[in-house]
């Protein structure tokens, strides 16, 4: 009986002290939380906002506190395409990606039942907003216009949940299938469009090139004929000057070979006998000249003069040579048919 008593009690013993480590285990588990890199934990004592918890070990009360974990960090939302209407009235399936964090983690939990879910729901209203109040062609061209516009729509509401819009992107705009087509055809007329414009430019711009070609083969053709006319007339008025200038100085010399000619003329003494031959002679290249007439000078008698001095003079050395070859009777010789008085 003694041994089935202390047997009795060690298993009690070994049974209450598994049953107290479990309790102290439990109770453990229930009092250590961790929290990660990224998130923070949310602290409520008995359903009551109680404080927030930093990334690392937190010991809660047991049975009393509640840790909830919140992400911080920036996470994407990507909706379904959902149907727009422009300002135009043109129906578009539009996508877009919103990409948010929570900064303020009590109101995230508190303010709004699902915050996620509100972003989500607000963003559709919004892009339905921003596009009804652009046209098709704004739609397909200015999405940073959209992104800003969406942006402005829910920055208000979406800071009263303690969430911040980082960035909008559209993902993806699909008009109808009409819609397309027609901008396929108004592309392909836009291009045969901008060929045509391309081609008279090219023709309009070749016809420039051309002109100014000519034009300035005109304009270098005439600066050359300008030119050659200038050289001409250089050329001419050099020779006119150089002629001019030989001329005077052939007057010059002529003038001064005269005076030289009459100064010596004034210092000779001249002999009456040259003087008539002279005369003669000078008559003699009048008479001789083609088609000249002879005129008479008034002072014919200087002529006759003159004349008359020649053939005295003739007499004399004609009378001076038989006196010099007389014979030895002393008579008159005849010489040649002239007889000498």
């Amino acid at each position: 009986m003694i041994i089935a008593s202390a047997y009795d009690g060690v298993v009690a013993g070994v049974i209450i002290g598994v049953v107290a480590v479990g309790v102290v285990g439990y109770f453990l588990l229930r009092a250590l939380r961790i929290v990660q890199q990224g998130y923070v934990g949310v602290v409520k004592r008995f359903g009551e906002f109680r404080s927030i918890r930093q990334p690392g070990m937190s010991i809660l009360l047991p049975f009393a506190d509640r840790m909830e974990k919140v992400d911080m960090r920036e996470f994407p939302m990507t909706g379904d395409q959902q149907s727009v209407i422009t300002k135009d009235n043109v129906a578009l399936r539009v996508s877009a990606t919103i990409f948010c964090q929570v900064i303020d983690v009590k109101s995230a939990l508190f303010e709004i039942n699902d915050f996620q879910l509100a972003v989500d729901q607000l963003s559709r209203t919004a892009l339905r907003a921003v596009f009804g109040e652009m046209t098709l062609d704004q739609s397909l061209s200015e999405r940073n216009t959209i992104n800003t516009r969406m942006q402005e729509h829910m920055a208000d509401a979406t800071m009263k949940w303690g969430v911040r819009l980082n960035r909008i992107e559209i993902l993806d705009i699909t008009p109808p299938t009409n819609v397309l087509q027609a901008m396929s055809e108004q592309k392909e007329a836009e291009q045969h469009k901008r060929a045509a414009i391309l081609t008279s430019e090219g023709q309009q711009q070749a016809a420039i090139n051309s002109a100014q070609g000519r034009k300035q083969a005109a304009v270098l053709e005439a600066e050359g004929a300008k030119q050659a006319v200038i050289l001409q007339a250089e050329a001419q008025r050099q020779s006119l000057e150089l002629q001019a200038s030989g001329e005077k100085a052939a007057r010059q010399l002529r003038g001064e070979g005269e005076q030289l000619a009459l100064s010596a003329i004034d210092k000779a003494t001249i002999n009456p006998n040259t003087l008539a031959v002279l005369q003669l002679r000078a008559l003699q290249d009048l008479a001789s000249a083609p088609n000249s007439k002879v005129v008479v000078p008034y002072e014919a008698a200087g002529l006759v003069g003159a004349a008359q001095v020649l053939v005295d003079a003739l007499g004399r050395s004609e009378d001076a040579v038989p006196a010099a070859v007389t014979n030895g009777s002393g008579g008159p010789e005849k010489n040649g048919g002239i007889t000498s008085r």
